[in-house]
């Protein structure tokens, strides 16, 4: 928890953010010594055609030597490594990331690598191993939700071990964030729902933790107020550029937030329940968020309490008792996810039972509940948490969040 005497806030990313924010680039880069950058992105973002977006605004002011799509949905340490070397053998001198949290996660592995000289991420986990400035790097957001471009952490997936490395450093910062509503355009709904929704899990969680602070509050809570203002007229009109943009400011501020505050909870299961079944970090978040504020009621309700004003407006604040608050929170979330699942033709999931794959398959098998439990009890994220958890606590929130029903609050142990 912050004290009146202490906390800290930093934001170290020059944010270029509007309708013509790619067109900064070239400058953007001249300014950093940089012109032969090697643009990275996913084979999604390159056949929506965005990356043509970007090179045109570039108007041939930079030599491109290398243009990569071989990011993987949940990016990889064997990629990463791979990738390097591309840059390497091409002579590249920065890096532009366009795409989702991916791909700006794989931008940041692999900057570690060409920066320090090294063949080993592993030599660079945790917090603090880096211990000096990186090479250039420029986020081109493409989804309204990871913040990464904004954010001082990375995670990279090891597939071969079944486990999600976390690398945390001020150096890992982009030094710059574009921020321009043209590569949201083309996010399909449910898409832009479950992105979305991650900054809103970002923000959110943010400003329940131990490390919360009033400057990471107000980024969170503006956040809130423009993704819960925004999020569904957007799905019902996605040429809407100015509701574009304020989601993806939303993520940015959100990304902002979450560098400062960390988060809990959520996350360590998050994270678990992709790397064990592969499923989008977005999706987790909008299923795990109320099970979060539930699970740490008793030890923040205040704080939770706090939070109906900027999702549900003046209006449901005034009219709901004091006492009521915390609770109008969490089924307000629900109500929003269940909206989503509507609005979205029923491809946004309200319960990890009902998640699936391209081929309609389940992508949750309630035989993988304990092996999710087990990864979330090594993720890094709990240690912010209000409350303690242990393998049975995970467990608990793991099953009532696959069935879809609320927890049982006195099956809570309170530390």
């Amino acid at each position: 928890m912050y004290t009146p005497d202490y906390y800290e806030f930093c934001c170290r990313v020059n944010i270029v953010a509007g309708l013509n924010g790619l067109e900064q680039i070239p400058d953007l880069l001249a300014s950093m010594g940089a012109n032969s950058p090697m643009i990275l992105t996913d084979k999604g973002v390159m056949a929506a055609g965005l990356v043509d977006v970007v090179t045109a605004a570039l108007d041939d002011r930079l030599t491109i030597p290398a243009v990569e799509d071989d990011v993987p949905p949940d990016s990889d340490l064997k990629v990463v490594n791979r990738l390097a070397g591309v840059y390497r053998e091409k002579g590249c001198d920065a890096i532009i990331a366009v795409g989702g949290g991916s791909v700006l996660d794989t931008a940041k592995g692999i900057n570690i690598l060409v920066s320090e000289n090294s063949d080993d991420l592993m030599d660079f986990t945790g917090a603090g191993a880096l211990k000096r400035p990186l090479r250039p790097l420029i986020a081109v957001p493409t989804t309204a939700g990871t913040g990464s471009e904004v954010t001082l952490v990375a995670v990279i997936a090891d597939h071969d071990n079944n486990r999600k490395m976390l690398f945390s450093s001020y150096f890992l910062l982009p030094d710059a964030a574009v921020v321009d509503p043209r590569m949201t355009l083309t996010l399909p709904p449910h898409i832009t729902a479950a992105t979305a929704m991650d900054a809103m899990a970002h923000a959110v969680e943010s400003t329940v933790m131990l490390s919360k602070n009033p400057l990471s509050d107000a980024h969170a809570r503006e956040a809130m107020t423009l993704i819960s203002s925004n999020l569904l007229s957007v799905i019902k009109n996605p040429s809407d550029q100015e509701g574009r943009l304020a989601l993806a400011t939303a993520a940015t501020m959100a990304g902002i937030a979450f560098s400062n505050s960390m988060v809990g909870m959520i996350h360590a299961i998050g994270h678990s329940v992709g790397s064990v079944c592969h499923v989008p970090h977005g999706t987790c978040m909008a299923i795990l968020l109320p099970y979060g504020l539930e699970y740490n009621l008793h030890k923040v309700g205040d704080r939770v309490a706090e939070l109906l004003l900027p999702l549900a407006g003046p209006e449901a604040w005034v009219s709901t008792p004091e006492d009521k608050r915390a609770r109008a929170v969490i089924d307000w979330i629900r109500q929003f996810n269940r909206e989503l699942h509507q609005a979205t033709g029923g491809r946004h999931a309200t319960c990890l039972k009902d998640i699936k794959d391209h081929e309609n398959n389940p992508m949750v098998p309630r035989s993988r509940l304990t092996a999710i439990a087990e990864t979330a009890m090594g993720d890094g994220a709990i240690f912010y948490n209000p409350e303690d958890m242990d393998y049975e606590d995970f467990l608990m929130v793991t099953e009532a969040a696959w069935e879809g029903v609320p927890l049982d609050l006195t099956k809570i142990k309170k530390g």
